[in-house]
C-alpha cells in the first residue's frame, strides 16, 4: 500500500531533511523531476525545442520549484514565459530563470503548449485568491502549436485544494476554486488531496517524485492507498485439499418481492468472489434460483444452515419482517456486512445493543445519504475523518462510498480506494459490491482487507464494463470474472 502524509509531517520531514543538505538542494531536486516530466509533456505536443510553457508563479516555494524547472527548460529551448500572481516570487529562482531567456508576462497570452502550476503549495488554504482565480478560470482558452488546449502540470498538488482533507472550496460562482491539472508531479511524498475527495478528481495523472524525503517520514500515515500487489498477496488462495466448505460459505440476506433484483445482483457479487458456496435466504428465492442455480435457497435467515458471514440489507425492505432477518443476522457470531436497508433499519438505535454485543467483525457500507441517516449529517469536507468518526462509534469497518471510496476501522486507520469510476453511479451496483465483499469475509480475509480489496476490485469491474457503453449493474456482474481472473 502507497502511504500519504499529511502536511506537518511532511513539513518535518522537509525540515530534518534539509538541515543534512547543503542550501537549495532539496528544490533543485524537485525542479529536477519537474523539468523531466514536463519535457515529456512537451514531447508529446510537437517537441521539446521551440515548445511554449507558461509559469504560473506564487510566493512560495512551489514557485521557486516552478522558476528553477522553467529554467532548466528554457536551457533546453523552451519559450518559458512567467506569470508573477503575487508581489514576490523566490528571488534566486526568477534570477536563475531570466539568465536562461526565460521572460515575465503580464497575462497568460497563447499560444502555450504547457501550463506549470507553481501558484501554492502545501501551506495554501481557503482556495485561491480572486486575481489567481481569474487567471486559472481562463487556462481552458489556452491553446499550443497544435491547436490542442494547453496541458497543465500542478507542481506538487493542484494549487487551491485543501491539503490534509481533499476538499475543494467554491468561488462565489458556486465553481471550483482551484486548478484542475491533466498532470501532477508530487515531491517526495503523496499527499490526501491527491488520492481522496474531490480535489483528487483535479489532480489528474500523479507521479510521485523521490527527493529524499522517505527516510525522514515518521510517524502514522493519514491513510493508505490500496494497490493491486495488495489485492493479491491478500486473496485466499486454492490447493489441492480445497473443497467448497473449506473455501468459506457466504449467507446473503437480500432482496424482497418488491426488490428481487437486488438479491439477484448481491447474489451474483458474492458468487464471483473466493468462496465455495453461497447461501440465500429470502422471499426472492425464486428469481436467485433461476437466475443462479448453484445457490441453496431457503426463505429466512433461520433456516438457511451454517455460513461463515452474512451479507444484509439491499432491497430486504424496512418493516419488521425485515427487522427481524437483520436481528437473526447480527445474532450469529459471524463476520456481517450491513448495506441499504439494513442501515436504515439501524437509525433508530433500537438494535444498538445487538451491534454492541457482538464480537465478530461488522462492515458498514454507505453513501453518503446513508451516512447522514446515520450520524445526522453528511460527511462534509473531511470524508477520511467523517469514516473514522462512524467506524469508532459503530465499531465496525466503514466503506463510505464514492468516487475514491474510503475504509475506515475503529482502531483508526484509513485507506482509499483508487479504482473507482462514476460509471458506477448506477442502481444495484452497491449490491454487487456488497455481495463480493461478503464472500471475502466468508473465506476468512479480515475485514479491513476484505473492504479495501472489494472496493478496489469493484471499481476495476465497473472501468470494464464501461469499455462496452454505459453500465448496468449487471454488467459488473459479469466483468468481475475476467477482473477476478487476473489475480492468477
Amino acid at each position: 500500500m502507497r502511504a500519504v502524509w499529511r502536511v506537518a509531517d511532511v513539513r518535518a520531514a522537509e525540515a530534518g531533511l534539509m538541515g543534512t543538505l547543503p542550501e537549495g538542494t532539496l528544490m533543485q531536486r524537485a525542479a529536477a523531476g519537474l523539468a523531466r516530466r514536463a519535457a515529456l509533456l512537451l514531447a508529446e505536443r510537437g517537441g521539446v525545442y521551440g515548445g511554449r510553457v507558461l509559469l504560473l508563479v506564487g510566493s512560495g516555494d512551489n514557485g521557486g520549484d516552478a522558476l528553477y524547472a522553467g529554467e532548466r527548460l528554457a536551457r533546453r529551448g523552451v519559450q518559458v514565459s512567467a506569470l508573477l500572481l503575487t508581489g514576490r516570487a523566490h528571488a534566486a529562482g526568477l534570477a536563475a530563470l531570466r539568465a536562461a531567456g526565460g521572460r515575465l508576462v503580464p497575462r497568460p497570452a497563447g499560444p502555450v503548449d504547457l501550463v506549470l502550476d507553481g501558484i501554492v503549495g502545501i501551506g495554501g488554504t481557503g482556495g485561491l485568491r480572486a486575481s489567481a482565480d481569474e487567471v486559472v478560470q481562463r487556462l481552458g482558452e489556452l491553446r499550443g502549436r497544435d491547436g490542442e488546449r494547453a496541458t497543465v502540470l500542478a507542481v506538487d498538488l493542484p494549487s487551491g485544494v485543501a491539503v490534509d482533507t481533499g476538499h475543494v472550496p467554491l468561488a462565489s460562482s458556486g465553481r471550483p476554486s482551484a486548478v484542475r491539472a491533466d498532470v501532477t508531479v508530487a515531491f517526495g511524498a503523496l499527499k490526501p488531496a491527491l488520492v481522496v475527495g474531490p480535489a483528487a478528481a483535479l489532480a489528474g495523472h500523479v507521479e510521485l517524485v523521490d527527493i529524499g524525503l522517505r527516510p525522514w517520514l515518521r510517524g502514522t500515515p493519514a491513510l493508505r492507498v490500496t494497490e493491486w500487489s495488495d489485492v493479491v498477496d491478500w486473496w485466499p488462495e486454492l490447493g489441492p485439499a480445497s473443497e467448497k466448505y473449506s473455501r468459506g460459505v457466504v449467507g446473503v440476506s437480500t432482496g424482497s418481492a418488491t426488490y428481487p433484483g437486488a438479491a439477484v445482483l448481491s447474489v451474483g457479487g458474492a458468487l464471483a468472489g473466493p468462496t465455495g458456496l453461497v447461501r440465500y435466504a429470502g422471499s426472492a428465492r425464486a428469481e436467485v434460483l433461476h437466475q443462479h442455480p448453484s445457490v441453496i435457497a431457503s426463505g429466512r435467515v433461520a433456516d438457511a444452515g451454517r455460513v461463515q458471514a452474512w451479507v444484509c440489507g439491499s432491497g430486504l425492505g424496512t418493516g419488521e419482517d425485515a427487522a427481524a432477518e437483520l436481528r437473526a443476522v447480527l445474532a450469529a457470531p459471524v463476520p456481517v456486512v450491513l448495506d441499504a436497508d439494513a442501515l436504515t433499519l439501524l437509525v433508530d438505535g433500537s438494535l444498538a445493543d445487538r451491534l454492541r454485543g457482538r464480537d465478530a467483525p461488522i462492515v458498514v457500507t454507505p453513501h453518503d445519504r446513508e451516512f447522514a441517516r446515520l450520524c445526522g449529517e453528511e460527511p462534509g469536507a473531511d470524508r477520511v475523518a467523517s469514516a473514522l468518526r462512524l467506524a469508532a462509534w459503530m465499531n465496525a469497518v466503514v466503506l463510505l462510498k464514492g468516487d475514491r471510496t474510503v475504509i475506515g476501522t475503529p482502531d483508526g486507520r484509513a485507506f482509499v480506494n483508487p479504482t473507482g469510476t462514476p460509471a458506477l453511479a448506477t442502481g444495484g451496483t452497491g449490491d454487487v459490491l456488497a455481495g463480493l465483499l461478503g464472500s471475502l469475509l466468508a473465506a476468512g480475509v479480515p475485514a479491513d482487507r476484505a473492504a479495501a480489496s472489494a472496493a478496489y476490485l469493484h471499481g476495476l469491474a465497473g472501468r470494464e464494463a464501461a469499455r462496452g457503453g454505459p453500465v448496468t449493474a449487471p454488467d459488473v456482474v459479469t466483468a468481475l470474472r475476467p477482473v477476478l481472473a487476473r489475480l492468477g
